[in-house]
């Protein structure tokens, strides 16, 4: 009997990835509210279902048997200024999501035996140089709310017995999608270099041990509550920017002052351009789960060399 896995958020930069690792092993349902878009992307790995992201409907019995449920859904942080309306959708695009999947999970006869849930390093907000776990305390700002709402709804699904997977997520590289392309956009225009003082914490991941992680959080019947998916070795945005440019044969030359990303980007550039969180994965250790990607300039290597 073919194992099931249901997926929100499939179409985006992690579940592209992640459905194409999963294929081979699971049957894979996509919810998704472009069910025509959706399947001319993930069509070859997964059963795309239309959703509205908000309400449970027909796609709801998917989840009834499933062996997991996996929710990547939210609209994108990094894509322009935060405008009233666009922290309204980061919120609600979340929230919404989540409780969505939650209610289908509570109508399940037979249930998921694991929820995983989106969240991020956002949740600690910005901090200074202090090391930072799963028991670190939540910070302040707009993600750090967004995320620890989300995560409160997701405690829900443990009524029903259901084991409870928290993804803090930091900054995933890949080439195909996330921040690495823009970062990398002024180095080819030997143009590249640091945000701010450089001297903010970047918590990042490779895309392949994004995707490990979370495939080894849905298989670990162990694996409960919320892991911090970074790297074990964070650096500052001046080293990594330097370790960017070295692999990609430019210098790290120019600085982009504060003020002028936010005169660009207002409060978006405080939390994620200039702000950043010293993250490490305690938990992901302690459950015995191993990265491929520790140091980041051999990350980069290997990313964008091939």
């Amino acid at each position: 009997m073919s194992k099931r896995i249901v997926i929100a958020g499939a179409t985006g930069f992690i579940g592209q990835a992640l459905c194409r690792d999963l294929c081979g092993d699971y049957d894979l349902v996509a919810l998704s509210r472009d069910a025509k878009k959706a399947t001319g992307i993930v069509g070859p790995y997964a059963k795309v279902v239309e959703w509205d992201g908000r309400t449970t409907g027909p796609w709801a019995h998917e989840v009834d048997g499933a062996d997991a449920a996996v929710n990547l859904a939210g609209e994108s942080i990094g894509s322009g200024r935060w405008s009233r309306a666009k922290k309204a959708d980061i919120l609600q695009s979340r929230t919404h999501a989540a409780r969505a999947i939650i209610d289908a999970i509570e109508l399940a006869r037979d249930k998921p035996r694991v929820f995983v849930q989106a969240s991020a390093v956002g949740f600690y907000g910005v901090r200074g140089d202090g090391v930072l776990d799963e028991d670190s305390a939540p910070g302040t700002g707009l993600l750090a709310e967004v995320c620890r709402r989300v995560e409160m709804i997701a405690e829900r699904v443990e009524r029903f017995s259901v084991r409870r997977v928290v993804l803090r997520t930091g900054v995933v590289l890949g080439t195909e999608g996330g921040a690495l392309p823009k970062l990398m956009r002024p180095f080819r225009l030997h143009l590249g270099g640091h945000m701010g003082t450089g001297r903010q914490w970047f918590a990042w991941i490779s895309l392949q041990d994004e995707v490990r992680a979370i495939r080894f959080l849905i298989e670990n019947p162990g694996a409960q509550g919320v892991f911090n998916v970074t790297a074990p070795e964070p650096v500052t945005m001046k080293e990594f920017c330097k370790a960017l440019g070295k692999v990609m044969g430019r210098f790290a030359w120019t600085a982009v002052p504060g003020f002028v990303l936010r005169l660009a980007f207002g409060q978006m550039a405080d939390e994620v351009l200039l702000g950043g969180q010293r993250v490490v994965p305690k938990r992901l250790a302690e459950v015995g789960f191993e990265f491929r990607h520790r140091d980041a300039a051999a990350a980069l290597t290997d990313i964008i060399r091939g």
